[in-house]
């Protein structure tokens, strides 16, 4: 008889996911090989890289080990990562990468690490010993001795032997879910505002419609397609489109919108009218607004509102570049970046530059996750940028948008958040700098 493991489809996918698009072959089933310390170790012996799984209740709790267990005991620490998920919530797993010692003691597997996490397997009595700091860490709702329902072990292939890109993949993991967890919880600055607008503008195909693609698919733990896209000489996207950003998890909308011009054209009488852009910036352009290059907006047009609601209004412009093709911009679209640039400074609302279509995510941020690193804040797209529209480098942005992948990869996935998460950074800024009526309440402009 074929034996199968208690993990889902779905949560077995996301294991192997956590460490990079591994692949999971059951070894050992504590219901069907028996509950011995000796049957356990000798069944996983010499099978390379191993995930132990522990079924509870509510949540599975687990540890992968990059050594096999051959060497058994040894006091040598192992390359590890610490994981749990609650059932029916896999895409909230908790991990950390930690050198561990494993030893075998007292018909128990004991999993310890240096900084005082304590994870031991009592086989013959199916219970989990859990440490106050494991708990706290792992964010598990159990008690420190819990009787387990399964314990599985699994081989681990198709993995880097690589205890750095392990640590630096899990990490990532980690600091995605914080940035995720974060940005669910914004508010604009004081509530002053229930929504904070963001206006994508930029070349025709920069990338402005894949941001906002990119940005929903990470919040939807899928990818999405929702704004048209295309490399055609002339802009796709012909509407002018405010987009909400729906909770994959819990379904509200967040307090963020992304609006997505025309591209702008360096011919004459094609793409985006700048002419356009005040309209937008003071909230009078409505969703969906056919856009006409050969004619600016007519102010009579949008008579019959006086005063556009404060939500309505952009916050923040966001200038989006194609990272092979800024250094050979032309005098004309330059010029319209910097009037486009002019406007948004007129009317309060600040700016960012957005690269897209970086080559090598992972030499973008540094290993905490926090700061791009000197390479690439040197790199010369970085430089012109910042020369060409005065923008700080903190507010220079780079990122790969979603194209042709089929799935999320979590360091597209950080610096996609990390963006949207400074761009909100700066709306708060404007938010804070701009002048109130007496009530309070932000004064029209």
């Amino acid at each position: 008889m074929e034996v199968t493991t208690r993990l889902t489809w779905i949560e077995e996918k996301i294991l192997e996911n956590l460490l990079g698009k591994a692949s999971l072959t059951l070894l050992y089933k504590s219901s069907v090989h028996g509950s011995s310390i000796f049957r356990m170790t000798k069944t996983c012996s010499h099978q390379g890289a191993t995930m132990t799984v522990v079924h509870l209740n509510e949540e599975v709790v687990g540890v992968f080990m990059l050594e096999c267990f051959s060497s058994l005991p040894s006091e040598k620490p192992r390359t590890c990562v610490w994981f749990s998920f609650e059932r029916n919530n896999s895409p909230g797993i908790s991990a950390l990468f930690l050198d561990t010692v494993v030893t075998v003691s007292n018909e128990q597997l004991k999993f310890l690490s240096p900084y005082g996490l304590s994870l031991t397997l009592d086989p013959s009595k199916c219970k989990l010993h859990l440490n106050n700091a494991v708990i706290k860490i792992l964010d598990l709702n159990v008690k420190n001795i819990s009787q387990y329902l399964e314990c599985e072990i699994f081989r681990v292939d198709g993995i880097k032997n690589d205890p750095g890109f392990i640590k630096r993949l899990v990490t990532a993991k980690q600091h995605r879910r914080k940035l995720v967890s974060a940005l669910r919880a914004y508010r604009p600055y004081e509530d002053l505002v229930s929504e904070a607008r963001i206006l994508l503008v930029g070349p025709v195909g920069s990338g402005k419609s894949s941001f906002f693609n990119s940005v929903k698919s990470v919040f939807q733990g899928h990818l999405a397609r929702q704004a048209i896209v295309g490399s055609d000489e002339s802009s796709i996207t012909k509407q002018y489109r405010i987009y909400s950003i729906k909770d994959g998890k819990s379904g509200k909308t967040l307090p963020f919108m992304l609006c997505d011009s025309m591209g702008l054209s360096e011919r004459e009488e094609a793409g985006l009218c700048i002419d356009d852009i005040p309209h937008i910036l003071k909230g009078y352009v409505p969703d969906r607004y056919q856009f006409n290059p050969h004619a600016a907006i007519q102010a009579k047009r949008f008579t019959h509102v006086t005063s556009p609601p404060l939500k309505d209004r952009i916050r923040c412009v966001a200038f989006v570049l194609d990272s092979n093709s800024v250094n050979t911009l032309s005098d004309k679209m330059v010029a319209k970046l910097k009037k486009i640039q002019q406007d948004a400074v007129d009317c309060g609302i600040g700016h960012v530059a957005l690269l897209t279509n970086v080559n090598d995510c992972d030499k973008v941020l540094d290993d905490n996750f926090l700061n791009m690193t000197e390479c690439a804040t040197s790199q010369s797209q970085v430089k012109n940028v910042h020369t060409m529209l005065n923008i700080p480098i903190s507010n220079i942005l780079m990122v790969r948008n979603y194209a042709s992948e089929r799935t999320l990869e979590p360091m597209m996935d950080i610096l996609i958040l990390t963006a949207l998460r400074q761009m909100l950074r700066v709306v708060d800024d404007a938010l804070e700098d701009f002048p109130l009526e007496d009530n309070g309440t932000l004064a029209p402009l």
